[in-house]
């Protein structure tokens, strides 16, 4: 059993912060959504787990088993066990699939042979064309391909937890449903943990979460069961918002009772 303990983290891109205390923690075999209106910091959230370059952490920790990986550089995290699947997957000219996995063998994805034979079943499981698994990674495919490109990794790399960052975007329903699909057979058969970060409950009638989040002006302001995600379908993520508004100005009130009631809470 793996824990990824996320505690009291704070970032800043630009010198503003955006994550101001984030709370989560996500267990093998189980999925955690992170929802919440632009801006909220959830594609945030993604970059500061896998350490990527122009975010400031300003506290709080990221804890895999015990080691806290912010202290490490990416490529380390993802040896760790961390995997993210990008909203927007790069395009690395000149460098194959087999090249970019090959270089992040850990530990046992066996030859060049067998890691291609992996990948073809991989590919074919959730309606990837294999022709397209020898091109550079990700070149000229089209949006949709390169999310099935990013499970096809994912189910071959075996990590313990993966951030699914907008995995939906791009992907019509058949796409979504293989998708999807995939990721949740790798809780059940892997153990793997999943934070998955959207915008639209879509995505969850197929992979199924066990906790939902509301993430809003940088922290977890409501969490619930999946029945959440119907209900902020529904009604939207204004009451969130409007409730994480109050309890920063009475934080604010309560440290200061001589704090001008008219300042901006978050200047």
């Amino acid at each position: 059993m793996s824990t990824l303990t996320i505690s009291g983290l704070r970032a800043a891109v630009g010198g503003s912060e955006i994550l101001t205390g984030v709370d989560l923690e996500i267990s093998s075999g189980e999925v955690h959504a992170v929802m919440g209106p632009n801006g909220a910091g959830k594609s945030t959230l993604s970059h500061v787990i896998m350490g990527k370059p122009g975010y400031e952490v300003l506290g709080g920790s990221v804890v895999l088993d015990g080691t806290d990986v912010l202290s490490l550089p990416t490529w380390q995290r993802a040896q760790a066990g961390l995997f993210l699947a990008m909203q927007y997957p790069t395009e690395v000219p000149g460098v194959s699939l087999v090249d970019a996995l090959s270089a992040s063998r850990a530990d046992g994805l066996g030859s060049d042979d067998e890691l291609k034979a992996s990948l073809r079943v991989e590919a074919e499981r959730i309606g990837f064309d294999a022709k397209l698994l020898d091109r550079p990674l990700n070149v000229d495919l089209s949006g949709g391909e390169k999310k099935r490109n990013e499970t096809v990794q994912l189910a071959v790399l075996k990590p313990r937890f993966a951030v699914l960052d907008e995995l939906d975007s791009g992907l019509d329903v058949d796409a979504l449903r293989a998708v999807a699909r995939r990721v949740e057979a790798a809780t059940e058969d892997d153990g793997l943990g999943v934070l998955v970060i959207t915008h639209y409950s879509r995505l969850l009638t197929e992979l199924r979460p066990d906790h939902v989040h509301v993430l809003a002006q940088g922290r977890i302001v409501a969490s619930g069961g999946p029945e959440l995600a119907d209900q902020l379908e529904a009604g939207g993520y204004g009451q969130y918002v409007e409730r994480s508004n109050l309890d920063v100005d009475a934080t604010i009130g309560a440290s200061d009772p001589f704090a001008d009631p008219f300042a901006d809470p978050l200047a």
